[in-house]
């Protein structure tokens, strides 16, 4: 089905997904939250989708929150976060977990929820015009999105507290001293960068990047024997799919793998 807040279009194995508010900076509502959490189970079930591509249309990435949206509920404000939070969150956690690497390209200003999306991909572009903020507290309110999950883990505490008490404003060149960005590309250039990093993945082993995902995420939490004991596990599947089969076998004769994502 269509949607109307994203642009949502799949052509050789990428999925591009393009926050489309331009005219609210992009900034997730209701609808905007249910329509990530429904591209984002399409990419999950798809299995021709092979990469995912998010960015934002216009100069923006995403601002954050509707506030507008949130004054406008009232005393329901608290139901309605939660009915947001739930549609947001189950968007993140199936573009995490899925086997499908995600990039974002961050094209603008990334605030709140759209700076916890941003640092949520896999791989993060970021144009030299781009710009990071937490900004929650600025407002009053608390992180959401998976920022307190990921942005610790990335960072440090330290400096995750200091985001988010002061509001520090980053640049692009400064998020990517700070680990939060993969590379800066100048603006003309982060769509085709992005782009082209998509496609490749595309081209790749998809359950061994699924795979290569959640190791390294739950490597975060578990011992050193618990960890390798996953790390076995999954390599022994690896090897009886049909693209690690493959892949060994290219290896061998000295040419390109011709991975089919299985």
């Amino acid at each position: 089905m269509p949607f109307k807040t994203l642009n949502f279009d799949v052509q050789n194995g990428v999925a591009k997904i393009q926050l489309n508010r331009p005219d609210a900076a992009n900034a997730v509502n209701l609808e905007m939250g249910q329509e990530l959490m429904q591209a984002a189970l399409r990419c999950d079930e798809d299995a021709g989708i092979r990469a995912v591509l998010i960015t934002g249309t216009g100069k923006i990435f995403c601002a954050g929150g509707d506030l507008r949206a949130f004054e406008s509920h009232g005393d329901e404000l608290p139901l309605r976060l939660k009915e947001l939070t739930t549609y947001l969150h189950a968007a993140v956690s199936r573009f995490v977990r899925g086997d499908a690497p995600v990039i974002t390209a961050v094209n603008g200003a990334a605030g709140g929820a759209g700076f916890s999306l941003a640092i949520a991909g896999d791989l993060v572009y970021a144009s030299e015009k781009a710009r990071f903020t937490m900004a929650y507290t600025q407002v009053g309110l608390t992180p959401d999105g998976s920022s307190t999950y990921f942005l610790p883990r990335i960072v440090g505490v330290r400096k995750a507290l200091e985001l988010a008490l002061t509001n520090r404003v980053l640049t692009a060149q400064e998020a990517l001293e700070w680990g939060l960005v993969n590379e800066v590309v100048a603006p003309d250039e982060l769509m085709a960068r992005a782009e082209a990093q998509a496609a490749a993945l595309a081209q790749g082993p998809t359950k061994a990047f699924g795979e290569a995902k959640r190791l390294m995420r739950e490597g975060l939490e578990g011992s050193l024997e618990t960890q390798m004991e996953l790390e076995a596990r999954a390599i022994a599947a690896a090897g009886a799919r049909p693209d690690g089969r493959e892949g060994i076998k290219a290896f061998l004769e000295k040419r390109k793998a011709d991975f089919k994502g299985q």
